[in-house]
């Protein structure tokens, strides 16, 4: 197979620019929409964000070596002898690159999408596919309509399979980065309540992660997780070839863990297919992912004893149930994303610490729920206190369901003596920290632009062991 080259004319045809004008000899190194990170010989797109206008940077982009751009309108400094792409929309234009690239790939493509799981699924997908194939996978959570597609063009010529993560919280993003993946296996972890702000529901949730399994390429095979109960279901009137993954009957007899034992810290092994495999990841999500990923790699044709050995390589990343030591302090880091779904499901993981230290939850706000917010958070605070938890620590819009969820609990009293609440973590902090002996598993669990993983420098300057 001959080596992929942005050429003029193959720009135009993606583009769907008119052929006669295209010029011999002109190819481009690559695409960029990033003018301060330009490679010589690179294509731009000048992508318009709420704060800048990449057609500001066209002329850096060219002094800088670029060899065309892409606009929507005319470019600052109306640079002259400029091989210019004209389109309506360059966002639209990138993806439509994008998908140019995928149609010339000779590597299956994988799509993972989900309200949580994403990024875990796709690290421990591309860790199992890794032991035996060249994997080019998204990298952190590049998975939004540039992230995706610059992963995608970005994808070499001898990768052996393509692993793409697909995130959304606005109708129609989901069905805009099917059409330009096409996956050849369509990955929905879980719906959930999030992004409610503007996909309102559960339902709006559901339809459009289900866009997903619409735009498929023509032989396209989904793999689906069991929670909530109507997802297999939904799933299956979409896709004649599904599997279901899961810890629940809805789940495929191969999709369930198979005599699953768990540790003192909440970490499984399992069998699947005659391997005994042990979750990179806490928790019963944690195995939910696990098998997702090792079913992914079972449909791409590689051995179970590889795919096992490749997950047990998985990448560990910071945010995400991330284990920290603070001193004598055990601390669960898992700041990233919050919802109802994946709050629960670090409940869980605290609670599953078998040792006999103290539990804490801190917890922030759960943020895009919109209308349904002050309801959800009663109700995953109302959860919380009914755990075996012995502190809470209730922040933000937690903070604000409080009163609401102590009357609702099945003890108010009890469980008023066992919540501190505060607008922000920084002032719950100097509470939270006289309540703690130095030896207990604290969960730290919000959104992510709540940065309460800023709570981590405190904890060291108090509790942090000096060495000397």
């Amino acid at each position: 197979m001959s080596a992929f080259v942005w050429t003029d004319a193959r720009v135009r045809r993606a583009l769907g620019l008119r052929m006669e004008h295209a010029e011999d000899g002109v190819e481009y190194t690559g695409v960029s929409t990033d003018s301060r990170t330009i490679q010589e010989g690179d294509l731009y797109v000048a992508l318009v964000g709420e704060r800048f206008d990449g057609h500001d940077f066209v002329a850096d982009a060219l002094s800088r070596g670029a060899n065309g751009a892409v606009v929507s309108q005319p470019a600052a400094g109306d640079p002259s002898n400029v091989r210019l792409y004209p389109v309506d929309d360059t966002l639209v234009a990138l993806g439509m690159l994008a998908h140019h690239r995928r149609k010339a790939l000779d590597a299956p493509v994988v799509a993972i999408t989900g309200s949580s799981g994403k990024t875990t699924t796709k690290d421990m997908t591309t860790a199992a596919l890794a032991a035996t194939r060249r994997v080019h996978a998204t990298r952190g959570n590049l998975n939004n309509r540039i992230g995706m597609p610059l992963t995608m063009l970005a994808a070499p010529d001898d990768a052996e399979a393509v692993v793409l993560e697909l995130g959304t919280n606005e109708p129609g993003e989901i069905a805009a980065l099917a059409q330009i993946a096409r996956p050849d296996i369509a990955v929905i972890t879980t719906v959930g309540e999030s992004h409610l702000e503007k996909l309102g529901s559960l339902e709006g949730v559901m339809e459009e992660k289900l866009q997903i399994l619409r735009h498929m390429s023509d032989s396209g095979r989904c793999v689906v997780g069991d929670e909530p109960p109507a997802l297999p279901e939904r799933a299956r009137a979409l896709c004649s070839r599904v599997r279901v993954v899961g810890w629940s009957e809805r789940a495929d007899d191969e999709g369930r863990p198979g005599q699953p034992e768990v540790d003192v810290f909440g970490k499984y092994a399992f069998d699947w297919r005659g391997q005994r495999v042990t979750a990179p990841m806490v928790g019963r999500h944690g195995v939910a992912n696990a098998l997702l990923a090792l079913t992914i790699a079972d449909l791409l044709g590689v051995a179970p004893r590889d795919a096992v050995r490749g997950l047990a390589n998985t990448e560990h990343r910071a945010l995400r149930t991330e284990f920290r030591r603070i001193g004598d302090l055990t601390l669960i880091v898992d700041c990233y994303n919050a919802n109802p779904q994946s709050v629960r499901a670090s409940l869980e993981v605290l609670e599953a610490q078998g040792v006999a230290a103290k539990k804490v939850a801190v917890l922030g706000s759960m943020l895009e729920l919109g209308d349904a917010s002050r309801r959800l958070h009663e109700e995953v605070l109302v959860d919380v206190l009914e755990r075996d938890i012995d502190l809470v620590v209730a922040t933000g819009a937690f903070a604000d369901a409080a009163p609401a969820a102590v009357d609702a609990s099945g003890d108010g009293s009890a469980a008023a003596e066992r919540l501190l609440t505060a607008t922000e973590w920084s002032e719950a902090y100097p509470r939270l920290r006289d309540r703690l002996t130095g030896d207990e598993i604290v969960l730290l669990k919000a959104s992510r632009r709540v940065a309460l993983e800023g709570i981590l420098p405190l904890l060291e300057g108090d509790f942090g062991h000096e060495e000397g």
